[in-house]
């Protein structure tokens, strides 16, 4: 069984879970940028949560099927056609043997998750499947796929009802969006009329975001506290000698524009970092497309603790759900 690319979309890799434990050695986690609709696809089609499936971004792909398989594709809205004919969303579907798979444009957010019966078949690095585009690594030959490429896929059982998922699971696509930060670690860089504004502003998404970062435009330069650079770092008022990032951390390079590290990020580098994204509005940041509207709203480590826990409470509710009876 296998699945002939015929058109790759815009950026469109294969991802699960991702790979953990190996960010101190520079190789970042990778995986589904939304992984709430990862697991969801998964589910809908009888996989377990964290097998491997396609990852779109803003473009669907175009896929032939050598042989009957169950679809679902969840995340983003870009409406699936077999053959032309409009199929639904976050909803599993039987793809007849010889159909071609295709999809409208993106109406809102910005990554669907697309899972086949089974999950793709590729080998596991260092415990993922996930591709790292940026490293060579994982997926199909480390990058994203290319037309002609084919996607074998691992055994599936066909007893399985066709699925829905429920309205709870799904992403919110809000015209503006607010997203909760721990401030530091480098928070002191930045003057209190800086943090101010930095709290304050309604920042844009960029054109530049992608797996690596999500940079944004606001309306002024932030100001930083004046200081000599320390050795080992540049003259940048935003440097400082370098250090590690945590995924989900925020730089503002010259203080313009602020970048939040995703999943293949960089581990570490000399910009400081001046606030944490919350774990639990991660998925969030993945489904936003180019100019839509952002809020840093500060929080403390309980309170993001506590989202963490509701979050994973969201995930264990969703795999009950699906659990077989």
């Amino acid at each position: 069984m296998s699945i002939e690319v015929l058109k790759p979309g815009l950026h469109t890799s294969i991802q699960d879970l991702g790979r953990v434990g190996h960010y101190h050695l520079g190789i970042p986690p990778s995986g589904a940028m939304d992984q709430m609709s990862l697991r969801a696809a998964n589910l809908l089609v009888g996989n377990t949560p964290g097998a491997a499936a396609l990852e779109c971004a803003l473009m669907g792909p175009e896929l032939r099927f050598t042989e009957a398989c169950r679809v679902a594709a969840c995340g983003a809205e870009m409406v699936p056609k077999l053959d032309g004919e409009r199929q639904p969303l976050n909803e599993a579907f039987i793809a007849p043997k010889g159909s071609v798979l295709s999809f409208d444009f993106v109406r809102a957010g910005a990554r669907l998750y697309l899972a086949f019966g089974g999950g793709i078949d590729v080998p596991e690095r260092l415990g993922s499947r996930s591709t790292y585009a940026l490293g060579g690594l994982g997926g199909l030959d480390g990058r994203a796929l290319r037309a002609g490429d084919r996607l074998a896929l691992l055994p599936c059982s066909s007893r399985i009802p066709l699925r829905r998922l429920p309205e709870q699971w799904r992403p919110r696509f809000d015209a503006e969006h607010v997203l909760r930060v721990v401030p530091g670690l480098y928070e002191h860089r930045l003057s209190p009329a800086g943090r101010e504004r930095f709290y304050a502003e309604t920042w844009r998404v960029a054109s530049e975001a992608d797996r690596i970062g999500y940079r944004f435009k606001g309306d002024q330069p932030l100001e930083f506290v004046p200081r000599e650079p320390p050795f080992g770092a540049g003259s940048d008022p935003s440097n400082i000698v370098d250090a590690c990032y945590p995924i989900g951390s925020i730089q503002i390079p010259g203080g313009t524009e602020p970048i939040i590290l995703h999943r293949d990020a960089v581990s570490g580098g000399g910009y400081a970092t001046i606030a944490t994204v919350i774990s639990a509005d991660m998925d969030l940041i993945g489904q936003l497309q180019p100019h839509r509207k952002v809020r840093f709203e500060a929080v403390d480590l309980p309170t993001a603790l506590e989202a963490r826990g509701e979050y994973r409470k969201r995930i264990a509710a969703l795999e009950r759900h699906f659990a077989p009876d």
